[in-house]
């Protein structure tokens, strides 16, 4: 990266095996790395020395179709408020909290998100991001850490995995797709530009107290991400025309719905105020992004 962004003196960091996680330990000089994966994860947070540490809280459950509310309870509300009241006694600096858009909810019609839009999630991972956020609010009022929160839409980047790897063995098909007539908008954000925001959040003394958004000001359609990923995989477009609401139809049959409305409706998310207040400047261009998530997402396969 030609620009650094100095990171904290220390850095209590979960998630670091993670997609972003890996990204942002490359940042970071030696984080201390808290696992709250494992069945001892009380025990681990209790041993922490938090003492004037920033904690940078990635770690989550996301992308689990089978996942029940208690567990998305447990893993994302209940130890992130553990988390927090031990940072807050330990005597940490600042909480930053990497949530999600999908608070605001799954579609967006007139306008883009923005970070005092109204709360609609619609799923357990978002409802459990939410009910993080608000316990954070609490801890962060009674005890004065100061809390950081910031939401990401789809993340991509050499590394990804989730819905985004499922885009690229789809486009990698080489089927001719019918998405040539939808015409929605998807925020995104690529890996690197995340971290940076994240790390802005960690260091930025008007970011005490905030929430913002870190998404690249240009949002992409179903069909011009499709395009753009089989021209890094040096395939052709191949998109064919047809109704969207035929494919949401077709696809609820299948028991597909929220899949597919994911590729026809729209989801854009505002990330103005992180750019104001905090001088973000996401500066990876989709196209190039693509070139190498392409790239690295070859060169792993067996």
């Amino acid at each position: 990266m030609d620009r650094a962004i100095a990171p904290p003196a220390r850095v209590v960091l979960t998630g670091s095996g993670g997609f972003v996680g890996a990204t942002l330990v490359a940042r970071l000089p030696d984080p201390v790395r808290l696992h709250l994966s494992r069945a001892s994860w009380r025990e681990a947070i209790a041993g922490t020395d938090f003492r004037t540490s920033t904690v940078i809280h990635l770690a989550a459950r996301v992308h689990d179709p089978h996942g029940r509310e208690e567990d998305f309870e447990r893993d994302n509300v209940e130890k992130t408020a553990v988390l927090a009241e031990a940072a807050a006694a330990g005597g940490a600096a600042r909480f930053v909290f990497a949530s999600t858009v999908k608070v605001h909810g799954e579609e967006t019609r007139e306008a883009p998100f923005r970070p005092d839009s109204p709360p609609a999630p619609a799923d357990a991972y978002a409802r459990s991001k939410w009910r993080a956020e608000d316990r954070l609010d609490e801890i962060s009022a009674r005890t004065g850490l100061h809390v950081v929160v910031v939401r990401m839409p789809l993340v991509y980047g050499p590394g990804v995995g989730g819905n985004f790897a499922s885009l690229l063995r789809l486009a990698d098909s080489g089927a001719w797709l019918p998405f040539a007539s939808i015409r929605n908008r998807r925020s995104l954000v690529h890996v690197a530009d995340l971290a940076e925001a994240l790390l802005l959040a960690a260091t930025h003394p008007q970011a005490a107290g905030r929430d913002y958004i870190a998404a690249h000001p240009e949002s992409v359609s179903t069909p011009a991400l499709v395009a753009g990923i089989r021209s890094a995989l040096g395939r052709p477009a191949r998109l064919f025309p047809a109704p969207p609401a035929v494919l949401e139809i077709a696809a609820a049959a299948a028991g597909m719905r929220e899949r597919m409305r994911r590729l026809t409706r729209s989801l854009e998310a505002d990330s103005s105020t992180l750019v104001d207040e905090l001088g973000w400047s996401p500066r990876r261009a989709l196209a190039q992004g693509l070139v190498d998530t392409v790239a690295q997402w070859r060169g792993s396969r067996p």
